[in-house]
């Protein structure tokens, strides 16, 4: 049976298919009134928000992180908060706390939850690693639960609720940096790069001029909601999903079948979580290409923003100026890519065996 076929008997039509990849041109083209460049990143975040996750950017000051979300909520029609993170933040802040209300009428007082900043469908954690620990807490909670407690009581978020965390990486001072458990609830961390010099040029001209076009919305979040759930719709090979244990496996320090080169460079590698969101990651981004099957290509494209904040060089690595994607890098072309060739592989038949 095909692919095509497959998809067709998990119930996705055509019409399916193309409902997603027509929403990418939509929102490509409004993000494109006011940001210049930065496709990849814009792609990821499609394929991050579709997948049901959420998304760390990381980059240096003035690369329109916090306009290219601002801008990306209005495309999508949802309500947006942002939340600029500082030292003296405090969970409440984030979450909401409890009030005491008077009833003017019979003068009884009672408590009421007044909801803070994190109840909206897109979340902004402007420079995250600025504020303690017990306020990111408060944040990963919802993230991971999607729902805040306070008291003894619950509060269940909107849906669809997005949440993406920015951090400066070269502002070291008075920050908290995430634990590498804490980011693991983000599915992807993406870096933002400088532009091009004809999209700088570009920029310059933008923005000292009048002002900027209005973005019109092209999706609710009903419609949001339906398409995460076409995502999960979509069949994935048992090839596929070897490949994708295949790459995460071999990032495990002193494993089965691990190559020498992660031994000697990686101190920590990715847990089970970096496969759910490789393939999720996979099958959104092949419906937002037009296509109803995951490939290879779609997990090795993810490799990088799956996996590294998950798995943590070790100090030899760090000395001689080798980063995580420099591994995955490694680890990428050490892997065939055949299901041939990936069964026969004694290594990789150990890695299957463990």
């Amino acid at each position: 049976m095909s692919a095509d076929a497959a998809a067709n008997q998990n119930g996705i039509s055509e019409a399916d298919s193309k409902l997603l990849h027509d929403a990418r041109k939509r929102i490509i083209e409004q993000l494109g009134k006011i940001i210049v460049g930065q496709e990849i990143v814009i792609d990821e975040i499609m394929i991050c928000l579709f997948s049901r996750g959420h998304c760390m950017l990381e980059g240096v000051p003035g690369l329109a992180k916090t306009l290219m979300i601002s801008t990306l909520a209005q495309t999508l029609d949802l309500s947006f908060s942002r939340i600029q993170f500082t030292p003296d933040l405090m969970p409440a802040d984030v979450t909401g706390t409890e009030i005491i209300e008077e009833d003017r009428a019979s003068g009884k007082r009672d408590f009421r939850f007044m909801e803070g900043p994190l109840f909206a469908n897109v979340v902004l954690a402007d420079e995250i690693n600025r504020t303690p620990p017990k306020t990111q807490a408060a944040l990963l909670e919802a993230m991971q639960e999607r729902q805040v407690t306070v008291g003894r009581h619950r509060h269940v978020l909107s849906d669809p609720f997005f949440v993406l965390a920015t951090q400066n990486p070269i502002e070291q001072e008075g920050t908290y940096p995430l634990p590498e458990a804490q980011q693991d609830r983000f599915m992807f961390k993406v870096f933002v790069e400088y532009p091009s010099f004809d999209e700088e040029f570009e920029v310059a001209r933008r923005t000292t001029g009048k002002a900027a076009e209005k973005v019109e919305a092209v999706l609710g979040a009903e419609e949001i909601l339906r398409l995460q759930e076409l995502v999960r719709q979509v069949p994935v090979s048992d090839h596929v999903v070897r490949y994708a244990l295949s790459l995460v496996r071999q990032t495990r320090v002193g494993g089965d079948g691990v190559p020498d080169f992660v031994d000697e460079l990686v101190g920590w590698g990715a847990g089970p979580r970096a496969v759910q969101f490789l393939i999720l990651g996979g099958k959104a981004r092949a419906l937002l290409q037009g296509r109803f099957h995951v490939q290879i290509e779609d997990i090795q494209y993810l490799a990088k923003p799956v996996l590294r904040h998950r798995m943590v060089v070790n100090f030899a690595a760090e000395s001689d100026g080798v980063t995580s994607d420099d591994v995955i890098e490694r680890i990428i072309a050490a892997t065939p890519t055949t299901e041939d060739e990936l069964s026969r592989d004694a290594r990789f038949q150990k890695i299957f065996a463990s």
